[in-house]
């Protein structure tokens, strides 16, 4: 039914989910088991695998020195961060709500611990979603990645020194821009020694740049989409959780950051730290924009970060993040493969497990490479062929070649996103379709397609027919047509989740499992807002005061700001002036240029100030805390009534 403003009424719609609602029971809104469709899937997906020869585990347990007596970390409340037993459930034959191979990789993953990788050098795993490397300088330890949270690191730095002595960390190396690479450092040092200059911290160039871009300038749609790729909330478990992929699930500690005071801009620079000679090679545009690899040069051990790991990883991550490049992180490999690959003894990185002998080193980042370079220049080819992103998706098939090797496995990435992200890459968004270049939002055009689909029941109907067939993938998406139009249909949301949830069970990649799973748990119980800024006010302290200025305008809404305004902020502790702008249409920050004749100057403390602009907290509270207004206060309530608050989340599952 088409009304005279070229709208599909809801009349249909509201018709036919209430004549369901009034005809049938109330919906099943328990988690199901496998489906007859995924057990043909499971059992399909387990006769194409690679044969077990046993290697990975091997790896993963080889040089175990111990592990926690008390699996549970905590943080300084009593309230569990951190369950390092947490997955000891994966044993035996994959049960049938989980993809066979995936099981198999957490059954290698689950492994925690404190691991010899090298004379001199060490591996805290299994304490976090990363590992932690410990290198043994002549007076204390060098660490490279301190894991997500204070908690987990400070845990896996005391069962260091329980098991191999105590000693001072001398240096930390954040290896790359990704908070469980850095987030725990205040776990294993404090500011006042790395000040002092007891504490080097080493990390690439335009760490703390990037760090501000995707942790406080994206942070918030970031955090809430993390929350689906790995699984926040999900309990692990066979219908539940199943880790990353390239390591457990993240940690629930405090996130912290301390400045670097050393960056490394190019390949083959190299420092001497405490004794230990390192070299390092620059892989930024990799898997993060701002990141290195380490050369542990006397035991030979080549630290790869994430440019390689146990799996294919992604080029864009689903969580969001700026799209890497394919071709560059093939070539990264391949510069490795050439710098390191006969000279090292031990691949290590900052997931997953190592791998021993000249010869695994150089087999797997040549295989690394290739799998990423195939992905790449495939895509590529398909792309200059005419094909869509979606297109390439469907038919871009990993060659046995590299299937072979489980490392190669789409247990984080797949070749599906990532073929979509080269595409991205180089074209965008658009498929050069034009009834794709402006389509009506998606609850408008769910409105639409339900209406000309004759109604909810008809859409429930053909929905059900799709599951009872086992395609999964039209089922959901008629099903998210349904919920995007109406999202009160409780027999489409029951049913969509139960459409998701198969598909997560039958998902290799962890993180597309805990997508779909995520999002069935959203539709059954209903997306509950944390109402907890989830950007880590450490980080935010620690990040250059031009780039929060610049996340700030962000949240500017000029339609809520009256008149134009002036203001300048003088942070006494860190002697910074800043001139603020506001406008009709932007705001403009700019440390070091005050305004000649502002309404108002707000003097004092960095944390004060951050506290006004990011917390909105109330004038008069930190006035009283200490903050010195001189002008029009008035300005000031403009300023922070024109600031969206942190968002602490959105819906993701229904509009």
């Amino acid at each position: 039914m088409i009304t005279s403003f070229g709208r599909v009424s809801a009349l249909p719609l509201l018709l036919g989910a209430t004549m369901l609602s009034a005809g049938t029971a109330l919906p099943d809104l328990s988690a199901k088991p496998a489906s007859g469709a995924t057990i043909a899937a499971q059992q399909a997906e387990g006769a194409s695998l690679p044969a077990e020869d046993g290697r990975d585990a091997d790896f993963a347990q080889r040089g175990f020195v111990a592990t926690r007596s008390d699996p549970v970390i905590r943080n300084a409340a009593g309230k569990p961060v951190w369950n390092t037993a947490a997955y000891q459930f994966v044993s035996g034959p994959a049960p049938a709500t989980v993809n066979p191979s995936l099981w198999r990789e957490m059954g290698v993953l689950k492994a925690n611990g404190l691991f010899k990788v090298a004379v001199g050098v060490w591996q805290v795993r299994g304490f976090d979603i990363s590992n932690m490397t410990i290198i043994a300088g002549k007076t204390g330890w060098i660490i490279v990645d301190p894991l997500t949270g204070r908690e987990t690191a400070a845990a896996a730095l005391e069962l260091v020194n329980q098991q191999l002595g105590q000693r001072p960390v001398v240096a930390v190396i954040y290896s790359h821009s990704h908070v469980d690479h850095f987030g725990g450092v205040r776990g294993i040092v404090s500011e006042a020694d790395v000040a002092a200059g007891k504490v080097a911290i080493i990390a690439p160039a335009r760490f703390m740049e990037e760090t501000a871009s995707e942790n406080v300038m994206a942070g918030a749609a970031m955090g809430r989409r993390a929350g689906y790729q790995f699984g926040v909330g999900l309990s692990p478990g066979p219908q539940g959780q199943m880790g990353s992929g390239i390591g457990l699930g993240g940690s629930g500690g405090e996130i912290t950051l301390i400045a670097p005071t050393d960056t490394i801009s190019k390949t083959g620079e190299t420092r001497t730290v405490d004794g230990v000679p390192l070299e390092f090679q620059i892989v930024s545009g990799s898997e993060a924009p701002s990141e290195l690899n380490v050369y542990i040069v006397p035991p030979k051990v080549l630290l790869s970060a994430e440019m390689s790991t146990c799996s294919l990883h992604n080029i864009l991550t689903p969580r969001g993040a700026k799209v890497r490049d394919t071709h560059a992180w093939a070539g990264y490999l391949d510069e490795a493969l050439g710098l390191y690959g006969g000279r090292s003894d031990v691949v290590i990185s900052s997931h997953c497990w190592p791998r021993f002998g000249q010869p695994e080193v150089a087999s797997m980042l040549a295989s690394q490479r290739d799998n990423y370079r195939y992905l790449h220049d495939q895509t590529v080819r398909r792309m200059n062929q005419g094909e869509t992103m979606t297109e390439i998706a469907e038919e871009l098939v990993q060659p046995p070649e590299l299937s072979a090797q489980w490392f190669n496995h789409g247990y984080y990435g797949t070749y599906s996103h990532n073929s979509k992200a080269v595409y991205q890459f180089y074209l965008g968004w658009y498929d050069a379709v034009p009834a794709n270049l402006n389509p009506w939002p998606p609850a408008v055009r769910a409105r639409k397609y339900v209406g000309a689909m004759g109604g909810a029941g008809k859409v429930l109907a053909l929905a059900h027919k799709a599951m009872a067939a086992g395609d999964y993938r039209w089922s959901s998406d008629l099903l998210n047509q349904l919920v995007f139009a109406d999202p009160a249909n409780q027999a489409a949301r029951a049913l969509l989740a139960d459409s998701y949830e198969q598909q997560g069970y039958q998902a290799e990649s962890a993180i597309w499992r805990n997508q779909f799973l995520s999002a069935a748990r959203d539709l059954r119980q209903g997306y509950k807002p944390s109402g907890v800024n989830t950007q880590s006010q450490d980080m935010i302290a620690a990040v250059p005061t031009q780039l929060l200025m610049d996340s700030m305008a962000t949240r500017f809404d000029p339609a809520r700001l009256a008149a134009p305004l002036a203001i300048n902020l003088e942070l006494t502790d860190c002697k910074e002036l800043v001139g603020i702008e506001a406008g009709k249409t932007v705001l403009f920050a700019r440390v070091g240029s005050p305004i000649a004749s502002p309404k108002v100057t707000l003097k004092g403390p960095r944390r004060l100030i951050l506290g006004l602009l990011f917390l909105k907290l109330p004038l008069a509270q930190l006035q009283a805390a200490g903050l010195v207004a001189e002008g029009d206060a008035a300005a000031v309530a403009a300023l922070q009534a024109a600031l969206d608050p942190v968002p602490s989340g959105f819906t993701i599952a229904e509009p």
